[in-house]
């Protein structure tokens, strides 16, 4: 069930995707010029895609994965071109509808569903789940209840991004000079993603899962870290 915590955070980040920042957000994914602090951002956001799709087998064939907030739909068209039947899910309708508009068939036996909505709603079960910034705006509580639901309908693994709790990360954001004010994002919630997973396993709902490799990407403004969660 989703809390209303949850419901009240989710319309806040849909507002800034769907109506205040999409065209910015455009630019930062395409190959056009972008300013200095953007190109940080883009170089750091292409090296954690490309850490994120390293935890997948190169042959995805047999696998059900969703995104979950996909974003412009690069990491998810990578995953159906391994093979895997892909559901990528963003609030944002604009950007689905940019993605849709802006990726290539895929070339092969995989699949890519694009769809607008809640990547907590009703998508049915998945092998895989894959999470890239999509997690790191919201506050610890509801992130650790998120990856919960998002388990109880996952029999493989979980791979996503936390923002680590830093005193650069939490200066950073403090200040807010990442962006102009028109476009900023939403507040980032650093987390300490040890204590977060380690007790998230503990809970009987999380029999059976471990916690795996963690890789921190560090470009500029941009600072993510990759998560694991791996199904026995």
């Amino acid at each position: 069930m989703l809390t209303s915590a949850y419901v009240k955070r989710r319309e806040e980040i849909e507002t800034y995707f769907d109506r205040t920042a999409l065209e910015a957000w455009k630019r930062l994914t395409s190959t056009e010029k972008v300013s200095g602090i953007r190109e940080t951002v883009r170089a750091g956001r292409e090296e954690m895609r490309l850490e994120l799709l390293s935890r997948f087998p190169a042959d995805l064939t047999g696998w059900r994965i969703l995104d979950a907030g996909c974003g412009g739909g690069a990491l998810a068209f990578e995953l159906a071109r391994r093979g895997a039947e892909v559901l990528g899910v963003d609030l944002s309708a604009q950007m689905i509808d940019h993605a849709r508009a802006g990726l290539p068939e895929v070339d092969g036996p995989g699949h890519l569903t694009l769809v607008a909505g809640d990547m907590l709603g009703d998508h049915g079960r998945f092998d895989g789940v894959v999470a890239m910034d999509s997690l790191i705006h919201y506050p610890r509580d509801q992130v650790g209840a998120a990856l919960l639901s998002l388990a109880s309908r996952t029999t493989r693994k979980m791979v996503f991004t936390l923002a680590p709790r830093t005193p650069l990360l939490a200066t950073m954001h403090f200040v807010g000079k990442a962006f102009p004010r028109s476009d900023r994002s939403p507040a980032i919630e650093p987390v300490t993603a040890r204590t977060l997973l380690s007790g998230l396993v503990r809970d009987p709902l999380m029999a059976g899962w471990r916690v795996g490799e963690t890789y921190r990407v560090h470009r500029g403004f941009y600072i993510s870290e990759a998560q694991e969660l791996i199904r026995s």
